[in-house]
């Protein structure tokens, strides 16, 4: 990575004040030490300090007939508990916080609103795919680039300037085995699990910009028998009883002899042979569930909803590729990496009470922006337990660490809505222990496309649900393709499509190989700006749908919060 590399074609393209660099798949024309490992990335200043409000909330409510779509109930909702937060209240008006600032200085998100259609039609298919498909995560040796990079951190990137990286090092190996967990280049378990998901609708449907993926790690107490010796039946079974844990729900599983791990797993009172995890935890009436292996020994604290203390997760976004067959399919280069590890352990009182303090904050000083402990290095934290870190791309398309503002913007979600799980979103929706694998697959194994549509808890299609009560396939409706696909000229929905959905999503899913491209493009020019202050949502013309500016309560339009649960599991 720190040898300088000759591109065999470079033509530069002016348009207005973007320079655009064609041909650049396969080449870095200079050394990660000066192409964006010598930017200063330590700064903690916020351009602006409501960059926890994400794009979205800025998005138009009202219809060209006076009604209202709303887009805001798949994150604003009443919280399962220990997820205390009800904030249905942010579905009736634009009150997030700091509003006096946003109505004097407007909607920070400035992308929305540029138009990138001759950037785009500057670049041809042939080198944004040649792009997308070369890996930035590996470098030429097979190494992981960003760890090799972190071996010797940039001065731009050593928050305390002690010659040391102290965060997250990349080692994901990305190579999954029949059960989903991951190997290093010797075959070692990483520790590493991918599971396979059904994405929330809206931005995370793939055919908005991006594929994703995530996985979990565990500590290391939870992969290693009583022994102390890593032992992968183990920390399978472990896995299990933290998806019944954490869905609040049983678990199927392989039969277990219960007498190997101590462990009354199906709740029936004996030690036999057990065919699930049984959801039974009610410590005040004498009713508890226990991890296996180490972690028991280890009395790791358990409770319903939460993961245990020291849960690792790795979340990739990807840019979309096109196969021979002009299916769109994951890239390879990843836009951004992201890291989240559960640092502390926080008891139902604490979050009752942090969500007390939120409210009393929001009461007393509405005009307050929230604050954020943390740097560049070591991640921000969001207050309930949680630190979260990224890595996203640099202006050449290597990956660099987020800065703290970069980071902000992802932190008003993760621990600040109804909608999440231990301040996740995906692992509440992890297939089902009776799907294949029990749900334990890489995304290569079993595509997003092929899934059928999850259902909400009342057997409702929630894709269904999503389109009709949202009018769109996004937050903040704009992709008319899937409002071309899915409804009628009068605004009502085709079923004949919806009915389509039912056993594979790939029509709402996945975007056309020309939408594919065109977002690809889009999102490459604001990679070569370094703009993700400014906003990150990949689109080629301007957002029409959402507002430039918004008076503090504004009202949406919507007369009554909507609250709709999901079961994601797929039977």
């Amino acid at each position: 990575m720190g040898d300088t590399m000759t591109c065999p074609t470079r033509n530069l393209i002016a348009i207005g004040s973007v320079v655009l660099i064609a041909g650049l798949a396969g080449c870095s024309a200079e050394s990660s030490e000066t192409a964006g490992a010598a930017q200063d990335l330590t700064s903690r200043t916020l351009r602006v300090p409501t960059a926890y409000v994400p794009p979205q909330c800025y998005t138009k409510t009202t219809l060209a007939d006076g009604s209202a779509a709303n887009t805001c109930y798949s994150c604003h909702t009443n919280g399962r508990k220990p997820n205390f937060i009800n904030d249905t209240d942010l579905q009736l008006a634009y009150d997030f916080a700091n509003p006096m600032r946003t109505a004097r200085k407007g909607n920070p998100w400035t992308n929305l609103f540029v138009d990138r259609s001759d950037v785009v039609a500057a670049v041809s298919d042939a080198d944004i795919l040649a792009y997308v498909r070369e890996s930035n995560y590996r470098g030429p040796d097979g190494d992981i680039a960003l760890a090799d990079r972190l071996t010797r951190v940039p001065k731009g990137w050593d928050a305390n300037r002690d010659g040391h990286w102290s965060g997250f090092v990349p080692d994901v190996g990305f190579d999954f085995d029949n059960a989903g967990f991951d190997h290093a280049a010797n075959g070692d378990y990483t520790g590493w699990r991918a599971y396979a998901y059904t994405p929330l609708p809206g931005s995370f449907l793939p055919t908005n910009g991006s594929f994703d993926d995530v996985l979990i790690r565990l500590p290391e107490a939870f992969r290693q028998g009583a022994s102390g010796q890593f032992d992968a039946d183990i920390y399978a079974l472990n896995f299990a009883i933290v998806e019944s844990v954490v869905k609040q729900r049983d678990v199927p599983i392989d039969p277990v002899d219960e007498n190997d791990v101590g462990v009354d797993l199906n709740r029936d009172g004996r030690l036999d042979q057990a065919r699930q995890v049984t959801f039974d935890w009610a410590p005040r009436e004498g009713r508890d569930m226990s991890w296996v292996g180490r972690a028991r020994s280890d009395n790791a604290k358990l409770a319903a909803g939460l993961f245990p203390k020291g849960t690792e997760f790795i979340h990739t976004l990807r840019y979309l590729d096109v196969n021979d067959d002009g299916k769109v399919v994951r890239g390879a280069r990843m836009k951004e990496l992201r890291y989240a590890r559960k640092q502390s352990w926080f008891t139902y009182s604490d979050l009752r009470q942090k969500d007390f303090l939120d409210a009393k904050e929001a009461h007393d000083f509405p005009n307050r922006p929230e604050r954020f402990r943390g740097d560049v290095e070591h991640g921000l934290a969001n207050g309930v337990g949680w630190v979260y870190q990224g890595f996203i791309e640099d202006a050449r398309g290597d990956l660099r660490p987020q800065t703290f503002a970069e980071t902000t913007s992802c932190m008003g979600c993760h621990g600040g809505v109804g909608a999440t799980t231990d301040s996740t979103f995906s692992f509440a929706r992890k297939l089902d222990a009776s799907t294949p694998g029990h749900g334990w697959t890489w995304w290569d194994q079993r595509p997003v496309a092929s899934l059928p549509e999850p259902l909400l808890a009342d057997g409702r299609p929630e894709y269904a649900t999503y389109l009709k009560i949202n009018h769109a396939g996004d937050e903040f409706r704009s992709n008319f393709e899937i409002i071309d696909r899915f409804f009628n000229a009068d605004g009502s929905l085709k079923q004949s499509e919806l009915n389509a959905l039912k056993t594979r999503i790939g029509a709402l899913v996945l975007p056309s190989a020309d939408r594919a491209t065109s977002l690809d493009k889009a999102y490459r020019a604001i990679v070569r700006e370094q703009s993700f202050e400014q906003g990150r949502a990949a689109h080629v013309q301007p957002m029409p749908n959402v507002y430039r500016q918004v008076l503090a309560g504004q009202s949406t339009g919507i007369d009554k919060p909507l609250v709709v649960g999901h079961d994601s599991g797929l039977e």
